[in-house]
Formats: structure tokens, sequence, C-alpha cells
């Protein structure tokens, strides 16, 4: 567990994510960090873990908020979430605690969470918008294809080249 902590914890940070679950990263297990200082710790403060974790209480006051995730690089949708959540979760000791946020450590709670339910950003939006970030997604997995094809190919040139001169 402390080894896939560290891993989500490169993960999270390489892509100045707020939160990551371990599904995300293909481990279907029930845990998920948020970045420390998210979590209300200093700037470098490690990242917040959640094992087995549960949404104890969601505030009726809600927020609205453009919404990432790392599972959708570049897409932001605006999502209706509360505005305090406090959860209760084992950290990596085995521990019960529970936290209690608000504002975007809130948001992070109950995203994550999300995720370990099988809930996607994408399910938070009607079905036009879906199908638009679909497409965008689709055209950028293409564009990232062709990408990686053309540096192929020119890799392939030059080292042909290189055996044409060298010879």
């Amino acid at each position: 567990m402390r080894q896939l902590v560290a891993d989500m914890t490169e993960t999270m940070n390489a892509a100045n994510g707020a939160g990551l679950a371990a599904i995300q990263v293909g481990v279907p297990v029930r845990l998920f960090i948020v970045d420390g200082h998210v979590a209300g710790g200093a700037e470098d403060a490690p990242p917040k873990v959640f094992i087995d974790p549960e949404i104890v209480e969601i505030s009726e006051e809600s927020q609205t908020g453009d919404e990432g995730c790392l599972s959708f690089p570049d897409i932001f949708v605006p999502v209706k979430r509360g505005m305090r959540a406090r959860v209760r979760a084992r950290d990596l000791d085995g521990n019960v605690f529970e936290a209690e946020g608000d504002g975007l450590f809130a948001r992070a709670l109950q995203h994550e969470t999300d995720h370990l339910n099988g809930r996607l950003l994408i399910d938070q939006v009607g079905p036009v918008k879906r199908e638009l970030i679909k497409r965008k997604l689709r055209k950028d997995a293409q564009a990232e294809k062709e990408e990686k094809e053309e540096r192929e190919e020119a890799a392939a040139r030059a080292a042909a080249a290189g055996k044409r001169s060298a010879g």
C-alpha cells in the first residue's frame, strides 16, 4: 500500500492534480489520496491517504465550480457539490479517522469518492456535453497517435541515413 501511495503521489504531482483514486491508475482498491496542501496542510505537506473511505456527511449548502479530472486531461465542467464534506476512512497504519473539509478539499473528497463508486466526471454532465467530451478525447487520442507515428518515421529515416553514411 505504501508503494502504491508513493506511486500515486508521483503521478498526481506530475499532473498537478488535487487528488487521485487508485482505480485511476488501474489498481482496484478503495483508496484515494488528496494533495496535502488541498487537505489543509502546509504547501509541501504529504498527501492525505483515505483507505476504504465513506462519506459521512455532505452539507446542504452547495458550491458549483469548474472541475477537472486527471482521467480527462484539459477538460473542465461545472459540477455542483456540497460546500462541506466529512469522510471516515483508514490511514496507512489501519487507524480509523474522520476528515472534514470545505471548498476545494470538500470537492476533492466527493470527486475521489465518486471514482471509487464508479462515477466519472462525464457522468456529471448531460448527454450533449458528454458527447462533446468523448469527441474531444477521440480527437486528442488520434492526434497523439499521429504524432507518435511521425516521430517513429523520423527516427527510422534518421537511422537509415546513419547506416548509409556509415557504410
